[in-house]
């Protein structure tokens, strides 16, 4: 039975090619999971504008996360820390301590987009880069300060 694939799928293919299958593999398993289409004109048609959908929404992400890293190019972010002797920090800044700043300032950024290498553990001024995007990376400016 020959199906159209509707997403990447590691065994079979990429979207849109067109493989043949078993048909019980088709019809009980990629059909039912909309992991691909039977081979008809007609579906042939609703996958490519699945894809015209697709990149348009991938297209407007971009144009956000863009307009969003040059709203961030201008934020700096102070985090003020308990330190001992010799400006010794207790505990680190982490990627989440950034995030918590940046929604002090109103801006909404998950934690997992920001790319610390590693915890901060000295006081100092980091660029710290922020993954908006697969395509788009914006940088803040990062101010470890003692309280």
């Amino acid at each position: 039975m020959k199906i159209i694939l509707r997403e990447d799928f590691e065994r079979l293919g990429k979207a849109g090619d067109i493989v043949d299958v078993k048909p019980g593999y088709a019809r009980n398993y990629l059909i039912p999971k909309q992991i691909a289409y039977p081979a008809t004109p007609s579906y042939l048609k609703i996958l490519e504008e699945e894809r015209k959908q697709k990149q348009q929404r991938l297209l407007k992400e971009k144009k956000q996360a863009e307009a969003m890293a040059k709203k961030l190019e201008d934020v700096s972010v102070t985090i003020s820390v308990s330190v001992g002797e010799e400006d010794k920090m207790f505990g680190s800044v982490t990627s989440q301590n950034i995030a918590d700043a940046l929604k002090e300032q109103g801006i909404e950024i998950d934690r997992r987009k920001i790319e610390l290498e590693e915890p901060i553990k000295e006081l100092g001024i980091y660029s710290v880069p922020i993954r908006l995007h697969p395509e788009v990376e914006a940088k803040i400016k990062v101010w470890v300060v003692k309280e």
